[in-house]
């Protein structure tokens, strides 16, 4: 991984750094916004709505507290993982390189490209049966185009202007937000649903609450909110690790970032809710449960909530599925490019770093061809959430233990408090990972 230039003392004494403090500081909430919300609205993915369409359409308002109480542990461990690539200038995969045995790092990260590669299968596949279900035509060579959009978009655009795409492309997740004021909703009733949840604890609901912790605590994210901040580092010409910049700087900078993370996680969470209520009180109310894709349960809305619910529902596959598969192939690479070394960043041309925008176009390309082979969609997102759930717990405590030694962080150590919701959120997927094991095996 080609290093982030670090400043000299002199730039570092310079008046620009309390100027730049300020600057951070006078900065409105909107300007704020980069990583943290392109990364939450990157989890609202087409595999992601497949499963909360799955949990309302089974379980009503049932399964609605998971998602209030994923907020706070998904907030936690994603201001880690940005705490490291602010702090270190360095993305994820490196520092566990630098730090941690090369069989760990290996194997995390192969898992992880097989995993994403899988998911962006799954997710393209969701986006070429939506726009089938909206304009006819072939579904297959639909996800071929979505998968030659999204390398030449990758690899071509310049960075500052193509992350530019990707946050404007959050505002389709706004879709879900409008769904709900489509149809009848029973406010009341979800209040009472969230704030006194009736637990079940039988099989099918344990494997459920699983999905939708797996499919909100995803590893690629982890990975690539990392990357991005180093990114944004880099694309800044007074930019540093923070390890290394004035105090009264990276107390701004960490700022920015919380407030961005905050937001983003918020924008996410808040949308998995809507996606929950709008299938309880169309779907379940209606007896339609089976539901296995996104897809599905866009079909399944037409009949039942009228045309509009279902183009707003088609159309947030379709824009989410845009947004999330580069960052599924964007954050393998950033994770195969630092186990090996490699020049890596967005804003590099592709003559410069050959083989990271090859491993995009490989994870890209791939998933798209995955879905020419005689394989099943939904078990194969299955073996992805499976490889997910397994990466992530380990994942997640490297991340802790990097965030809390000095060696790595210096004097930017997390705060008591993140440390502790940061490890309650590993222990919680931990317990979900041998729930889903159980499940499996019993």
């Amino acid at each position: 991984m080609k290093a982030a230039t670090s400043p000299t003392a002199a730039a570092i004494e310079s008046p620009r750094a309390p100027e730049a403090a300020t600057n951070l500081e006078d900065e409105s909430w909107v300007k704020k916004l980069g990583p943290g919300i392109v990364t939450g609205a990157a989890d609202d993915d087409p595999s992601g709505i497949a499963t909360y369409s799955q949990a309302g359409a089974v379980f009503g308002f049932g399964l609605l507290w998971t998602v209030v109480l994923t907020y706070p542990l998904m907030v936690a461990i994603q201001l880690v993982s940005a705490r490291i690539g602010q702090v270190t200038g360095r993305g994820l995969a490196t520092n566990i390189r630098h730090h941690y045995p090369r069989w760990l790092l290996y194997s995390l990260v192969g898992l992880l490209l097989i995993a994403n590669t899988i998911n962006i299968a799954a997710d393209m596949a969701a986006m070429g049966d939506a726009l089938r279900l909206l304009i006819g035509g072939s579904a297959r060579w639909y996800v071929v185009m979505f998968g030659v959009v999204s390398v030449l978009l990758q690899v071509f655009v310049p960075y500052a202007r193509y992350v530019s795409v990707l946050k404007w492309l959050t505002l389709a997740l706004l879709s879900y937000v409008a769904t709900v004021f489509v149809v009848q909703v029973p406010w009341m009733e979800v209040a009472a649903r969230v704030l006194a949840p009736r637990i079940e604890w039988n099989a099918t609901a344990i494997t459920m609450i699983v999905a939708v912790f797996g499919t909100t605590l995803s590893p690629y994210l982890f990975f690539w909110q990392a990357s991005q901040e180093v990114e944004e580092q880099k694309s800044d010409p007074a930019g540093s690790p923070l390890k290394d910049a004035p105090r009264g700087f990276a107390r701004c900078a960490l700022e920015r970032v919380k407030t961005d993370t905050f937001i983003g996680m918020g924008f996410s969470n808040l949308v998995a809710f809507f996606i929950i209520v709008t299938t309880a009180v169309t779907l379940n109310a209606n007896g339609v449960t089976n539901i296995e894709t996104s897809a599905q349960a866009a079909a399944a809305l037409r009949p039942i909530a009228g045309d509009f619910a279902f183009l707003l529902f088609s159309l947030g596959i379709i824009g989410t599925g845009l947004l999330a598969v580069p960052v599924l192939a964007g954050s393998a690479a950033y994770a195969v490019a630092g186990t090996f070394r490699w020049r890596n960043s967005l804003a590099l041309k592709p003559s410069a770093a050959r083989k990271f925008y090859t491993i995009i176009a490989i994870s890209t390309l791939g998933g798209a061809a995955i879905n020419f082979l005689p394989i099943d969609p939904i078990r194969a997102l299955f073996w992805s959430a499976v490889i997910n759930g397994v990466i992530s717990v380990p994942i997640m405590v490297v991340m802790m233990l990097l965030a809390s030694r000095s060696d790595v962080m210096g004097k930017l150590t997390p705060p008591l408090r993140l440390k502790v919701f940061g490890w309650l959120a590993t222990g919680v997927m931990a317990v979900a990972v041998l729930a889903m094991f159980w499940t499996m095996l019993f």
